[in-house]
């Protein structure tokens, strides 16, 4: 329950406190623990309820008054309340994190030589390929720029290591806006959202896509601390939040820009629950080696443009 001591500032009025124009029925509970804020759904009289905010903007107000070191939020919110609070929390600077169960089945617990390793690696490597292909990604901006006076970038919410959120770098490859027309094209899509022939995206888009050159910016990802150049793949907030929960702990891990389901599978497999489970069996296994090994597979993958789109 929320305390003298909230993380939040809100001052609780008759008026509906979560944008309607986001999420109009959504409800949940606040609860302050360890410096953080606990946000999940609103369940029995024990909770104190937030209906949805007058505005979004006075939300965010609030969020940034508040005492809170980070805030952690229940997925099964769903994707329009996960991302709503994403914003508000990148405008206020404090991270997000998606709950998820705990698990000591990680590399960097079960090999912590071998991770540092991997992680020295995946900074000197990093920093070479930056070099290397910094005038192919200009002339892809300079072509992105002119095909529609577009923004160059795409930026899109990703759940990182521990469930903690962050933007990713993308080439954009879709019409301006394309988000708003995501739901609409993704309705029937039961596994990933992923279409072969996504009406939005441009003629240079494909070809980018075909090649994997929209991922390319992924490096600057890498070179943060939030992806790593091999890992599970990285989920968009509207697949994470459909993930099963007995495999939600999947999302403890850091996330690559290649790995096991790009190299075996790719676009070719969609199912949700079986990507999950190939991405625990690499994290299982994971040796140096085998990411040595998933580098060198992508390497002829992207150069065809194999079951890429």
């Amino acid at each position: 329950m929320l305390s003298d001591n909230s993380l939040l500032d809100f001052k609780l009025t008759e008026e509906p406190l979560v944008s309607c124009s986001v999420t109009p029925k959504l409800s949940c509970s606040l609860r302050w623990r360890q410096g953080k804020l606990w946000v999940s759904q609103a369940y029995g009289s024990r909770d104190i309820p937030l209906p949805a905010l007058a505005s979004e903007e006075w939300f965010r107000a609030c969020l940034n008054r508040s005492r809170a070191k980070a805030v952690c939020i229940d997925p099964t919110l769903g994707n329009a309340a996960v991302t709503l609070w994403a914003k508000a929390c990148k405008e206020a600077g404090k991270p997000l994190y998606v709950r998820i169960p705990s698990t000591s089945a990680l590399p960097h617990k079960q090999n912590p030589l071998g991770w540092m390793a991997k992680r020295l690696c995946d900074q000197a490597a990093t920093a070479l390929l930056l070099v290397i292909l910094s005038p192919l990604m200009l002339v892809l901006a300079g072509l992105i720029k002119l095909q529609d006076g577009g923004p160059i970038f795409y930026c899109q919410w990703r759940v990182g290591q521990r469930g903690k959120l962050f933007r990713i770098f993308k080439f954009r490859s879709m019409v301006v806006n394309a988000e708003n027309l995501h739901y609409k094209l993704m309705a029937d899509q039961r596994g990933l959202h992923k279409l072969q022939d996504d009406p939005r995206v441009t003629p240079l888009g494909k070809w980018i896509r075909k090649f994997s050159l929209d991922e390319l910016p992924q490096l600057l990802n890498v070179w943060r601390g939030e992806m790593s150049l091999v890992g599970p793949r990285p989920w968009a907030i509207y697949d994470a939040v459909r993930i099963a929960p007995e495999l939600r702990h999947r999302l403890n891990a850091l996330p690559g820009m290649t790995g096991a389901w790009q190299v075996e599978a790719r676009s070719t497999e969609v199912d949700l629950t079986t990507v999950n489970r190939r991405d625990l069996a690499y994290l299982k296994n994971w040796t140096v080696w085998q990411d040595l090994k998933f580098l060198l597979l992508t390497v002829p993958k992207v150069l065809l443009g194999s079951g890429a789109y």
